[in-house]
């Protein structure tokens, strides 16, 4: 049952991601064979890098099926990416999605895997975050992780959120869904409100050589 979910959480993120990688390639202007391009990268980057991390079979190999998603998908947004009022506010909300999304299922992956706790959770964040670093790389973006506004954080609590409510017995059920709701909530605040952790200040005396 719960592999079923895990396998929907991410469907689910692949399409989103996906549909920001295909936004960042109209933004930029891109034809069809950039939107499939960044869409592919963006969709299937962070499951990648997880599954090579963890020694496991990487997931689009194993069902191609995910990669023909990212490609339609990207085609689609090719047609329509023109109707949004603000491809670039869609994008941002997609995104937090994708990330809240990915957060879980990558620390679900790689407990399944056989993982301990922490890694666990790394491999969430690693799920979350990569995808959307490759996209901003390729679209000539600054990468989602250098901007001010709370990020990596989010996925990072989502990840440890799942992980710990199901290491204390809660089912997992209930840790995917408490871990969605936080990572998307503090991301979604950031987003709102600007927030963002303390940054570092040179002080008096510091050389940079």
């Amino acid at each position: 049952m719960f592999e079923t979910v895990t396998t929907l959480l991410d469907w689910l993120g692949v399409v989103v991601f996906a549909v920001t990688g295909a936004l960042v390639a109209s933004r930029k202007e891109m034809d069809i064979v950039g939107f499939a391009l960044l869409g592919t990268a963006t969709g299937i980057g962070g499951g990648t890098l997880r599954d090579v991390l963890l020694d496991q079979p990487v997931f689009w190999i194993r069902e191609p099926a995910y990669l023909v998603a990212c490609v339609l998908v990207s085609g689609v947004v090719f047609f329509t990416a023109h109707i949004p009022h603000s491809r670039y506010k869609m994008l941002l909300w997609l995104d937090a999605i994708g990330m809240a999304l990915f957060a879980v299922s990558g620390a679900e992956r790689a407990a399944l895997a056989g993982a301990n706790g922490i890694v666990a959770v790394a491999m969430g964040v690693v799920t979350a975050t990569f995808g959307g670093i490759i996209r901003d790389l390729l679209g000539g973006e600054i990468p989602v992780i250098l901007r001010r506004e709370i990020y990596v954080t989010a996925a990072l609590l989502g990840a440890a959120t799942y992980e710990t409510s199901t290491a204390l017995g809660a089912s997992r059920e209930f840790g995917t869904v408490a871990g969605f709701a936080l990572a998307l909530l503090i991301r979604a605040a950031a987003l709102q409100r600007g927030w963002s952790l303390p940054r570092y200040r040179p002080r008096p005396g510091a050389r940079d050589e």
